[in-house]
């Protein structure tokens, strides 16, 4: 009897400890969880001010006045990201119908290139995240439509004003007086028609990567009704053009939102959302690291350029001359020394999936860009030390 009762004084004082200690491990989460809830309550008076609508609210999507999203455009518009059809103004015969908005900017590559430097018309295959386009032999390297700087992704651009490492896409925000650069003849020109920056890339990027909207051949297709239904407002002789094809797209891509990423369920109020690591590093994030202070909002970035002295493109792989405009980042754009070698500011989600950082691709993962950014050794010896 005395037996059976020590036993059973054991496995309860077993089952007690194991309880106490799982509670416990519980408490901490929860208080840990607790505590960067209160963090971000106190940097931004709500969670809600970092979620993001679902990508069919459309009425929540920060979009542009003159570009309503609607359902329509947006089904229009993600055909024509990933239409080789319109790429039909390729400078050879091989390359004619090879390449699409989705060339460059890889679903699978976190809406980026899987490569260093992106290749439009020129390149040949794909691969599981773009890492296995390369260039067609057939193309001299002056023919090929490459990337000067690391392609940037079109994941949450509805939270971006101006577009480009350096900003020039858009007339509205950062860019308001900067109308002077605004060059004829360039792609800045179409700054001109007022829209925001990504409605503007989109415009100008017909034109830069060889992508044409041939309004006879879209009557004849069944793009057609896709057209009817996304601009019924539109005069018929006018509805079936490269502008209203590139604010389809724009629309498409204001949609392309991470909003089911572990941090926006957290933030929405699933707490095993994010692992006891995640939370810590979201608490120094949020605080003493003081990341939050460039990395801001539902997208964590902001609408600012930072000249942090990363490298350019650079090594044998590349396969174009960088320009001096573009090394200078906003200064190139600007025509301000002020604002030499300084790049926006990027967003932060979905990069698991991305192979290269810093808008010269020289880091191959987050963790080297803060252990680049904890260093404060410029890589790039021409941006001064201030």
């Amino acid at each position: 009897m005395n037996n059976l009762r020590l036993k059973s004084l054991f496995l309860f004082a077993l089952i007690a400890f194991s309880s106490c200690d799982s509670d416990y491990r519980n408490y901490e989460a929860i208080s840990s969880g607790l505590a960067l809830e209160n963090r971000i309550i106190e940097l931004y008076g709500s969670k809600a001010e970092l979620i993001q609508p679902l990508e069919t609210d459309y009425l929540l999507i920060p979009s542009d006045i003159n570009n309503p999203i609607t359902e329509a455009k947006v089904a229009l518009g993600k055909l024509l990201y990933h239409e080789t059809m319109i790429g039909s103004d390729a400078m050879m015969d091989e390359g004619m119908y090879t390449y699409s908005c989705a060339s460059c900017h890889h679903v699978d590559a976190g809406f980026q290139s899987g490569l260093k430097q992106g290749i439009g018309d020129g390149g040949m295959g794909f691969g599981i995240r773009g890492e296995a386009r390369t260039k067609n032999a057939q193309y001299a390297e002056s023919q090929l439509d490459v990337q000067p700087i690391r392609t940037p992704t079109t994941l949450n651009v509805a939270y971006q004003q101006v577009m480009l490492w350096n900003g020039q896409f858009g007339a509205v925000g950062p860019n308001e007086g900067t109308e002077g650069q605004w060059t004829a003849g360039t792609p800045k020109e179409n700054n001109n028609l007022g829209f925001e920056g990504v409605e503007i890339q989109a415009i100008a990027g017909m034109d830069v990567h060889r992508l044409v909207i041939i309004p006879e051949e879209i009557i004849s297709s069944t793009y057609k009704a896709l057209f009817d239904a996304a601009f019924p407002n539109i005069n018929e002789s006018e509805r079936y053009s490269k502008l209203n094809a590139s604010l389809a797209i724009a629309a498409y891509e204001r949609t392309l939102l991470p909003n089911q990423s572990p941090f926006q369920r957290w933030l929405k109020g699933d707490y095993d959302a994010m692992s006891e690591d995640e939370i810590s590093g979201a608490k120094l994030f949020f605080d003493k690291a003081q990341c939050f202070t460039c990395h801001a909002g539902p997208a964590l970035n902001d609408m600012k350029f930072h000249a942090l002295g990363m490298r350019d493109l650079e090594g044998e792989e590349i396969l174009t001359v960088i320009d001096d405009a573009t090394k200078r980042g906003r200064g190139g754009f600007t025509g301000n020394s002020e604002d030499d070698y300084k790049f926006k500011t990027p967003q932060l989600y979905n990069l698991k999936d991305v192979n290269f950082f810093g808008h010269g691709g020289s880091f191959q993962s987050v963790k080297d860009v803060i252990e680049y950014k904890n260093n404060a050794i410029a890589e790039n010896e021409i941006v001064p030390n201030s």
